[in-house]
């Protein structure tokens, strides 16, 4: 059963662009990974973690990325 907050849309096959997940790991490698270079699996972990807690209080930036015109309008429909 699908809770009432949530509503589920059907994208078409291989269409990743679509996918405001997919959007958010774009932003997410371009402006907290370019051009890193990590010592250790631990300090890449570290820095994800961190970069997923600040994207995670980031509600502009999250809102700027995923709140695409096609899915505002779906919603409103």
């Amino acid at each position: 059963m699908i809770p009432d907050n949530i509503r589920l849309f059907s994208l078409p096959p291989y269409s990743p662009e679509l996918n405001p997940v997919e959007q958010n790991w774009d932003d997410l490698r371009e402006k907290e990974f370019h051009n890193r270079v990590f010592d250790s699996i631990d300090s890449l972990e570290d820095h994800l973690e961190k970069a997923l807690h600040d994207m995670e209080h980031d509600h502009d930036r999250i809102r700027s990325i995923v709140a695409g015109p096609w899915i505002i309008n779906a919603l409103m429909n």
